[in-house]
């Protein structure tokens, strides 16, 4: 794990008052580390309940200690089985409810479904139904990481905590990066050269896009505006309008905006999950002449293949934090690597329990960031 803590940090740290309880609502083991980290920047011991699946797979909690009128934070890392993880954090919310306590702070590093955070055709805003779920169940606050689109917060009915982070990213980029002087920061899609352009100007390095691979999240085939209501008949329409229809998007050929030839191109984005869009992005930065190629993101989902794809692959190094558990992925590819981010997740606990203000906490964070 690569993690330094900020002096200022350091000396904050096993500084809480009394009433604070720190549950794990994971039934998976291989979820719990990230809890077992912050308990321990804490200095708390984690709350005892038993979180399990029945033999016809209903989840069960059993909260075995008082939590009345205490300030209770409830850490929920994303498991393969995503909607038991939700599952789990619903029923241990309302179990926390019931038995009285004094508030609620969901702590989701990695907010799940927020890919789907808008309409589509004919699907729905997933993520909106999610945190109308969590609110009702009892949720008085949320702490999460980098959300997919920062207008999620919006979906929730109470306070939300956005935390970035990209001081991490840049922290392991300074210091485990050699020659990163030399290096351009690349957006894999227009759609991340906010992203990319943030992390450039902190750095003071240039910057590259990749423009030309297929959009297909924001295409406007997958946009319900796409679909004109049906018309029955011809004459349905006056015959004076005419709607002006908008002319057909074509793709242009895959090109980069920006020299990368002899440079170290670090490309960085939010998720990787499917990486086929990563692995087509390194192969064309290849070509450009770029001699080493570095992933930088925040959650790293990893599904299916994509261990063996990113071994196979120009990707030297995939760099993604503990947000959500890849144990078992960076064994099976050891390009893989990992940023501790529990310190801030852990700062966050301690100065909303202790009553203090969150802006230190987003020192320097632009709306775009």
């Amino acid at each position: 794990m690569f993690c330094v803590a900020p002096p200022e940090l350091e000396t904050k740290m096993n500084i809480t008052k009394g009433g604070l309880v720190l549950f794990s609502a994971n039934s998976n083991s291989s979820c719990m580390e990230l809890s077992k980290k912050i308990a321990e920047r804490l200095g708390v011991e984690m709350g005892k309940v038993q979180v399990y699946q029945e033999p016809n797979r209903e989840t069960r909690v059993q909260i075995q200690e008082s939590v009345r009128g205490k300030d209770v934070f409830i850490i929920q890392t994303v498991s393969k089985d995503v909607n038991t993880t939700i599952m789990e954090l619903l029923i241990m919310v309302y179990a926390c409810k019931t038995s009285c306590a004094k508030s609620i702070i969901g702590v989701i590093p990695y907010f799940p479904y927020s890919k789907q955070c808008k309409m589509r055709k004919r699907g729905s805003i997933v993520s909106k139904l999610l945190a109308s779920m969590m609110c009702k169940a009892g949720l008085t606050h949320l702490i999460t990481m980098d959300l997919h689109q920062k207008e999620i917060q919006g979906f929730f009915n109470i306070p939300v905590d956005n935390l970035r982070a990209s001081p991490f990213l840049l922290q392991y980029i300074q210091e485990e990066i050699p020659d990163y002087r030399n290096a351009v920061i690349v957006a894999k899609s227009p759609a991340s050269a906010k992203r990319a352009q943030s992390f450039a100007e902190r750095l003071r390095l240039g910057i590259a896009v990749i423009h030309g691979e297929a959009q297909d999240a924001e295409s406007d085939l997958v946009d319900g505006r796409h679909s004109p209501p049906m018309v029955r008949s011809v004459a349905a329409i006056h015959p004076s309008l005419e709607i002006p229809m908008l002319i057909p998007k074509e793709k242009p050929p895959i090109t980069v905006v920006g020299d990368v030839g002899g440079r170290i191109a670090i490309i960085v984005d939010d998720i990787i999950d499917d990486v086929d869009t990563f692995l087509a992005a390194a192969e064309t930065l290849k070509e450009r002449g770029a001699y080493k190629i570095f992933v930088m993101a925040t959650h790293g989902l990893l599904s299916s293949d994509a261990p063996r794809l990113i071994e196979e692959s120009a990707i030297d190094e995939v760099v993604v934090t503990n947000t959500i558990p890849h144990e078992i992925q960076k064994l099976q590819c050891p390009k893989i690597k990992t940023v501790d981010i529990s310190m801030i997740l852990s700062e966050a606990i301690r100065r909303i329990h202790n009553g203090e203000s969150m802006s230190y906490l987003f020192r320097n964070i632009g709306l775009d960031d």
